[in-house]
């Protein structure tokens, strides 16, 4: 069913749902629109409705060919609203949901496009403080780039910090997905240009191997690592492009390049990365599951594990939504949490098709281990006994699996 939306503006039919609000394929003035609807009860918040007033003129002004644009800022009675570019195409995150990962010319044609549009934002002196797969939109309807890629465009700018008022987060709070965090922000310092550069390294890592570097089980452990780990080599790909990821990712603000540099700097390692095809790593393991009893034996187990992408923060929410949008409110971890996790270097990947530590298929593995090794036992003393004499070594307990939170792998 059709609704007015303001004065100008007609809402014809959802395109999807966040955790913000709704996005509606809809008709203006000028053709169509897509209408970002806030949820009601931030259209009630008046402190929040004065702060979307006062960002009006800065998003607005914001145009550039890589930024999805906002047309009109929508205040009418109970609808706070945004009227944004239409973009023929799909979201970054529905792509590698079906790929699992891109070519790596292709991810860095992508991470530039991003790059450009944050040198743009931050210009104006806009920081989008949540940049992720779901907010990075490919024009299907634009020419095709290098390695294949589709031109990318940022969106939903403004709409974290809209939502960020004093009164939501307090001092305990942030906005963001875990996944995509940088350090400074876990440690409630104040949001700069510095946090999109890592956000945006996060997510050409996701686009390389499948998987975001500090990422997978429950939230708290994924903001601790982003303080207390570093990340691991990826293998495969040139030195060149890992020493930019691993500058992008410093904890450190100032260490990280600027937009416009990481830009430039990407678009000078493509011809390097031509014909590259996919890295071939699975994701690294989060929490080994407790060993099974030694009268249990598995059965193995050869699922491959499923594909991550951001955390859901919402108890009971499904982990993603056909909008994308998962601004939410979380705390922030006290100092002796994150100083009681793992140190040192992050989970490094697993050769593809390993099984993983603590699953079944591996204990399985380990079971199978000890009963050949105690068979050969048994049929070595029947030897013995009978007067003839074998030689025979081996370990009667399971190799140890690898741990790599210990030390860091060598590059």
């Amino acid at each position: 069913m059709a609704r007015k939306i303001g004065s100008r503006y007609t809402a014809h039919q959802i395109l999807g749902r966040g955790s913000a609000g709704t996005v509606w394929l809809g008709e203006g003035p000028d053709g169509p629109v897509a209408i970002k609807l806030l949820r009601e009860d931030l259209a009630s918040d008046q402190e929040l409705v004065g702060r979307f007033v006062q960002e009006r003129t800065a998003l607005l002004s914001l145009d550039h060919a890589r930024v999805v644009g906002v047309h009109d800022l929508v205040v009418d009675g109970n609808d706070l609203a945004l009227v944004m570019d239409l973009v023929r195409g799909t979201d970054l995150r529905t792509r590698l949901e079906r790929e699992r990962r891109l070519a790596p010319e292709a991810a860095v044609a992508i991470a530039a496009d991003v790059a450009d549009a944050l040198a743009a934002a931050h210009a104006a002196g806009i920081v989008h403080r949540d940049v992720k797969p779901e907010n990075i939109l490919l024009d299907m309807q634009g020419p095709i780039g290098p390695g294949g890629a589709h031109p990318a465009l940022l969106t939903d700018f403004g709409v974290a910090k809209l939502i960020d008022t004093p009164r939501r987060t307090r001092a305990t709070k942030i906005i963001g997905t875990p996944d995509y965090l940088a350090p400074e922000i876990i440690e409630g310092l104040p949001p700069r240009a510095a946090v999109d550069i890592y956000a945006l390294a996060t997510v050409l890592y996701e686009l390389l191997a499948g998987f975001t570097p500090f990422g997978g089980g429950h939230p708290g452990a994924i903001l601790r690592r982003h303080v207390t780990e570093t990340v691991v080599p990826l293998p495969g790909i040139p030195d060149e492009l890992w020493q930019l990821l691993i500058q992008c990712l410093a904890k450190a603000p100032a260490s990280r390049l600027r937009a416009s540099e990481l830009a430039a700097r990407l678009r000078e390692l493509q011809p390097l990365l031509a014909g590259m095809a996919p890295l071939d790593v699975d994701e690294p393991d989060t929490e080994p599951l407790p060993e099974e009893p030694e009268t249990t034996v598995p059965e193995p187990d050869d699922t491959p594990a499923p594909r991550r992408g951001a955390v859901s923060l919402v108890p009971g929410s499904a982990s993603t939504d056909s909008n994308r949008d998962t601004h939410t409110s979380m705390r922030v971890p006290a100092p002796d949490e994150l100083a009681g996790g793992a140190r040192g270097t992050a989970r490094a990947p697993r050769a593809s098709g390993a099984p993983r530590p603590g699953s079944a298929r591996n204990r399985h593995s380990a079971r199978r281990r000890r009963i050949t090794f105690g068979v050969a036992g048994v049929v070595l003393a029947a030897a013995v006994g009978g007067g003839i004499w074998a030689v025979s070594s081996g370990d009667d307990q399971a190799p140890p699996q690898d741990s790599n939170n210990s030390a860091p792998p060598t590059p």
